[in-house]
């Protein structure tokens, strides 16, 4: 098991800097941060954009994987986060883990693009193959629904594909044989086949639910389902990685150290080889302890990996 820690963008870089460089010393394999123009669990908070966050995390962490938890369409055209991407992927040494979902509907809101759901998944899987295949081409065309390309350049790149396999970096928190991670956030059957077809990785946050045992029985029908499209897709080569966010059901993670074993057993039990939790906050969402996110890092984690 691996285990991640998720830093929301919500602090000046004075307060950001040295949580990062905890996250790495406290031994954590990965650290994210929410890629959202408002994110609606503190819509009323200071917010800083995930790029130049994590860019300057890559500045003072040497080892640790840093992430998008997730990048989405709302905020995003695939040239242009390909681009920043790039330079991530660069800056941070082949550490940058990518992920990405179809985003919230109130970043879609605030950007002025209320589509249905069903638009809203049928753009990011546009979203998704483009920016996979601008990672790994170059002079791209293409001409979709929801995005164009018209012979865009993609230099330095690849960092995806097996001309980028050199770059893989299995210690910042993947599996993945074929370069820079690709990690595809889902819990419909037709994005879980995307994640399978173009991803490195899958992420899931379970689904809302009013008690833990109702929750953990959404993230284990949503494994099983994983379970048939890797099967349905024949799908060879490296190991799928499975990332589970624990703190999306009803109990924070570390809300005991106790509390937080037993979600990384359970998360095992059912196929899961990471699993992210949040830096604990003062109130809610994530309020909890400094010291229990200690004890976890130097007790818990140890024994579990």
């Amino acid at each position: 098991m691996r285990f991640g820690l998720t830093i929301l963008p919500e602090h000046t870089w004075a307060q950001a800097g040295p949580m990062w460089r905890e996250a790495e010393r406290l031994g954590f394999d990965h650290a994210w941060t929410f890629d959202h123009v408002t994110w609606g669990g503190l819509p009323d908070s200071p917010w800083f954009a995930a790029m130049p966050t994590l860019a300057a995390a890559a500045a003072v962490t040497e080892r640790i994987g840093l992430g998008t938890f997730v990048s989405s369409p709302n905020n995003h055209h695939p040239v242009q986060l390909m681009r920043e991407v790039l330079a991530l992927h660069d800056i941070s040494g082949g550490r940058f883990l990518l992920g990405l979902g179809t985003g919230g509907d109130l970043d879609a809101r605030v950007m002025g693009e209320e589509l249905p759901l069903r638009e809203r998944v049928a753009r990011f899987h546009e979203f998704t193959r483009l920016l996979d295949r601008l990672l790994r081409e170059d002079h791209v065309t293409e001409d979709g629904r929801f995005y164009a390309a018209r012979d865009v350049r993609t230099l330095p790149g690849p960092v995806r594909g097996r001309d980028a396999g050199a770059d893989a970096t299995t210690d910042a928190g993947t599996d993945a044989g074929s370069g820079m991670p690709l990690v595809v956030a889902a819990n419909g059957p037709k994005s879980i086949g995307l994640a399978v077809e173009r991803g490195d990785g899958w992420m899931t946050y379970g689904g809302a639910a009013d008690t833990d045992e109702e929750w953990w029985a959404l993230v284990g029908k949503l494994s099983r389902r994983v379970d048939d499209a890797l099967a349905e897709a024949g799908r060879d080569g490296p190991p799928f990685a499975r990332y589970l966010n624990i703190d999306s059901g009803p109990t924070f993670s570390l809300t005991s150290a106790a509390v937080f074993e037993d979600a990384v057993g359970r998360a095992a039990e059912l196929g899961f080889t990471d699993v992210i939790t949040h830096w604990p906050r003062p109130t809610e969402p994530f309020r909890g302890a400094r010291e229990v996110l200690d004890e976890v890092a130097a007790d818990v984690i140890p024994r579990l990996r």
